[in-house]
């Protein structure tokens, strides 16, 4: 099984990133204010406190989990979004979201292919329930405009 050990740490920051480009992606796709992001919140810090406690889950996840208690570890993947995300339009957001997760699921796919499907089907399935990074300036700061 995977772990932080398998990646060097410009790859354990790439799957760090991938898992808050999932969150991010649903808020893309389906824009639902303040309530929304809100109840999206406490759906992130229900799945987080539930991937720590199971144990059936995967090592991988795991530890990706355990290290958003790390301000290293979830400030790095969090100021490398706000950078790529910065002054960009949503359909670039979108864009960057993609090529995101795609370069995340490459790396997962080479270097911890037994936790591959468990990984990814984390991101896909429960990608609302992810952790996001804050928002600058609030609920329509610019991680998600709407103009």
């Amino acid at each position: 099984m995977a772990d932080k050990s398998s990646f060097t740490p410009e790859e354990w920051t790439l799957l760090l990133r991938s898992v808050m480009t999932a969150g991010i992606a649903v808020s893309m796709a389906e824009p639902s204010g303040l309530w929304g992001l809100l109840k999206e919140g406490v759906a992130s810090a229900k799945a987080l406190a539930e991937a720590k406690i199971d144990p059936g889950a995967d090592a991988l996840v795991k530890a990706v989990v355990g290290d958003f208690d790390t301000v290293t570890d979830r400030s790095a993947a969090r100021d490398d979004l706000r950078a790529q995300f910065t002054a960009s339009k949503p359909a670039d957001i979108k864009q960057k979201c993609i090529e995101i997760l795609r370069q995340g699921s490459t790396l997962v796919d080479a270097k911890a292919p037994n936790d591959a499907v468990a990984f990814k089907g984390g991101c896909a399935t429960s990608a609302s329930a992810w952790p996001r990074p804050p928002m600058k300036g609030g609920p329509s700061g610019h991680w998600r405009r709407t103009g």
